[in-house]
């Protein structure tokens, strides 16, 4: 009778050393890591979870082995760790890469030039500190913030959250499915309708779950080649079209706003922050195996994240950059400036650049190709963690792949049908879209600074007042910065007095939930999440 589980033991065993192969287990280690294993197969029969045992990644001490029991020893600066370390904040960067942010690109440069380079820059710093924040709660309370939410909220306030969360994600996978689709129909020279592009994309969920099934490195591996593609195509179209070296360093240094060029800053901020992605951050850091009650392991494995955050955020800008200058240098001035969008930058771009070794149509198709493949792959990925997190549903994940992601596709394609008649009908959508998404971000931004503060909830590792203040500013400041583009966006296009008492009832609505959520910050969280979280900071 005990064969059936020896077996099964067994093969637990087989999964995890194979997925902790990186780095050897010490023995003075395989005991613990064999209770911890243990313990935390436990807690997933009574709770859904971000990464099994047997998926995650191990990491331990090479230089000192022995030092892996000492809970305040923080083992010195290694490369080998900080490669096992990298990868979330790759997948993470995607959101910064997506084509939403690509078509803000292009019209800033063209319609702005170089002026708002500054500001890319800064709303790129501004969304690594509330990444970094996000990677914060994930490592230190060993849960994502949408399991975080679920236990620190009312019902119907986590139920809205959770709403809000599926809204957003819609709204960012309707843009990078089409898209991809637009980079197909390119690369197809227009055989394949853009409806046909969006079936296609749409089976990046299977590929999702194949590579999945392969483990968390191979996942962080193809990611890294999609990003390198987009490195490569957009730095190629950078050298082909040589902006001006000069005009660069002083729309990086030199702050300039014109009141033509507002829409384009507003754009530019909306984009960087997508509320899926302050979700996301929480739950990929947990791909590695850290024990939350070791402060020094939580402060090394923050440490780590910091600098590859940093990193993957650095070549974001830079590809961002790239995109920025080069419709900067050559539509700045011009009559396409203000009718340019991701339908037709292509064919401008072969007007203008054409001839060259390898046509700048396909390069641009190339570059867009991979954004949207990756960033809708990250959004199926998000889609998981904020359905089971805020839900608690007990599904596979393939189950949850498949609901996530029908939950995205079936809107698109109707959409994709729908507004395929005009250039302008996809940009109007795209303006619905970014709107959309600048709404919810207070229902991703203010459950985040709200627990990242709370002793109860992070111990030792919560943010201090100063952070917290610079975080809220921020916070603020994005918030703001979105309202404006709402309000505008409406004033434009709200017409018609039922129209309008619909639209201003839903404001009262919206901005009363917000309030609630900022004075909701000092109440205590649930009575199961505070006895856990207690004697973990003891």
């Amino acid at each position: 009778m005990s064969s059936p589980s020896g077996v099964e033991d067994s093969k637990e065993d087989e999964k995890d050393e194979e997925s902790n192969r990186l780095l050897p287990l010490p023995s003075s280690a395989q005991s613990q890591s064999q209770s911890q294993s243990q313990s935390l197969r436990s807690e997933e029969d009574y709770d859904e979870v971000a990464f099994e045992a047997r998926e995650k990644i191990l990491i331990v001490d090479v230089e000192e082995p022995d030092s892996i029991d000492a809970v305040d020893y923080v083992p010195p600066f290694s490369w080998r760790k900080l490669w096992l370390f990298t990868g979330p904040g790759f997948l993470m960067s995607i959101a910064f890469l997506d084509p939403g942010n690509l078509e803000g690109d292009l019209q800033a440069g063209a319609i702005a030039g170089y002026s708002l380079l500054w500001l890319l820059m800064w709303a790129t710093l501004m969304g690594l500190l509330i990444q970094m924040l996000s990677a914060r709660v994930g490592v230190a309370t060993g849960r994502h913030l949408a399991e975080l939410c679920r236990d620190e909220y009312s019902n119907w306030a986590r139920y809205v959250l959770w709403f809000m969360a599926e809204v957003a994600l819609i709204g960012a996978d309707i843009q990078e499915v089409i898209g991809s689709a637009i980079a197909i129909q390119i690369l197809s020279n227009g055989i394949l309708p853009l409806w046909a592009g969006v079936l296609i994309t749409a089976s990046d969920c299977f590929m999702f779950l194949f590579l999945e099934n392969y483990g968390v490195r191979k996942l962080e591996g193809v990611f890294a080649v999609l990003i390198a593609t987009m490195a490569l195509s957009f730095a190629w179209m950078f050298g082909d079209t040589k902006p001006s070296g000069k005009e660069l360093l002083k729309g990086i240094l030199i702050p300039r706003l014109g009141s033509k060029t507002i829409r384009q800053a507003v754009g530019v901020v909306g984009c960087v922050i997508m509320p899926h992605n302050v979700f996301l951050h929480s739950a990929l850091v947990l791909s590695r195996k850290i024990d939350p009650q070791k402060k020094a392991r939580v402060q090394e494995a923050l440490t780590y994240y910091s600098i590859e955050s940093s990193v993957a955020l650095f070549v974001t800008f830079m590809i961002n950059l790239f995109v920025t200058t080069v419709f900067a240098k050559g539509f700045y001035g011009t009559p396409q400036a203000n009718s340019i969008g991701l339908v037709n930058a292509g064919q401008y771009l072969e007007e203008k650049y054409g001839g060259g070794l390898f046509p700048i149509l396909y390069i641009w198709g190339i570059g867009l190709l991979a954004a949207g493949q990756s960033s809708t792959i990250t959004g199926t990925y998000a889609g998981q963690f904020i359905m089971g997190g805020f839900l608690n549903l007990r599904l596979k994940k393939w189950t949850r792949a498949l609901i996530t992601r029908g939950f995205a596709i079936i809107p698109t394609i109707i959409v994709a049908i729908i507004f395929n008649t005009s250039e302008g009908s996809l940009d109007i959508l795209n303006e619905w879209l970014n709107v959309l998404q600048s709404m919810q971000i207070p229902f991703a931004l203010i459950p985040l600074l709200t627990l990242v503060a709370k002793e109860q909830i992070m111990g030792v590792f919560k943010i201090g007042p100063v952070l917290e203040r610079l975080a809220w500013t921020v916070a603020v400041l994005v918030i703001l910065i979105n309202g404006y583009l709402l309000i505008d966006f409406l004033k434009s296009e709200v017409k018609g007095l039922l129209f309008g008492f619909l639209i201003g009832s839903g404001a009262v609505a919206y901005v009363s939930f917000i309030i609630y959520l900022v004075f909701r910050c000092g109440t205590s969280p649930s009575n199961g999440l505070s006895l856990e979280l207690s004697e973990r900071i003891t």
